[in-house]
């Protein structure tokens, strides 16, 4: 071996024992946000995958913010890369059922065989087994509560909707979201909707200079202590 090949071995070789440890080793998680202590909003987004949930997360990743993907479980099977990007980048992945159903046009077995469905396909396509169930809708009865305890879920609905799938115009869903975000809100929002895609990198920004922590659902809910079948926030008129 020549005398200049074993001194470039001997410089390699204290590089690499040098060389410090890899970002993946040594990096912590984000710490999670309290929002008892600062100012949250989640934003949420139904019936998805949709065909543009890649553009959406994209914004989402750019702007380090965390949205729940009520997903629906047919759309999980034929778009299976969106919803494990999702779940990946660390968004929390709901159950929205499998065709999206009125649940209280049905029987209480074909509810429970709504839910399951979807939350078998969201576990074997992305290893995550969704904790919150958003009914088709927003729309639950005494069957629908039943059978999300069986399954653990607390149903989420939200405070205020984007109108996205009403108006379906880039300035008016930004707008209309703007104008319902409070603190501890849940945005209810579509990302099938091409038009929501394409403002949210606005609204992302407007609700950060606002001084929002976008966040999942679960970081908004913690305090509250949802139990299975419990429904939040409750609608107006229940007791």
């Amino acid at each position: 071996m020549s005398r200049h090949f074993t001194a470039l071995l001997t410089l390699v070789c204290a590089a690499v024992t040098l060389a410090p440890a890899s970002a993946s080793a040594t990096a912590k998680p984000p710490a999670e946000v309290d929002c008892t202590q600062v100012k949250c909003i989640a934003l949420t987004f139904d019936d998805g995958p949709g065909k543009y949930a890649g553009a959406l997360l994209d914004t989402l990743k750019k702007y380090d913010a965390k949205a729940t993907f009520f997903l629906e479980g047919q759309y999980v099977k034929s778009r299976p890369a969106f919803a494990k990007r999702m779940a990946q980048e660390g968004h929390e992945l709901g159950n929205h059922s499998y065709k999206h159903p009125n649940f209280t046009d049905l029987e209480a077995g074909a509810i429970r065989s709504e839910i399951k469905k979807t939350q078998d396909i969201i576990k074997q396509v992305t290893g995550v087994e969704p904790k919150l169930l958003r009914p088709p809708y927003g729309l639950s009865d005494v069957p629908t509560t039943e059978a999300a305890t069986e399954f653990g879920l607390p149903i989420v609905l939200w405070t205020a909707g984007s109108r996205d799938w009403a108006t379906k115009n880039e300035a008016a869903i930004k707008k209309q979201t703007l104008e319902v975000a409070k603190q501890d809100g849940i945005i209810l929002m579509h990302d099938w909707v091409k038009q929501t895609v394409d403002a949210m990198p606005s609204i992302v920004k407007t609700l950060q200079s606002r001084g929002y922590h976008l966040v999942t659902v679960s970081t908004l809910i913690k305090q509250h202590n949802l139990q299975p079948g419990d429904v939040f926030p409750v609608p107006d008129g229940w007791t």
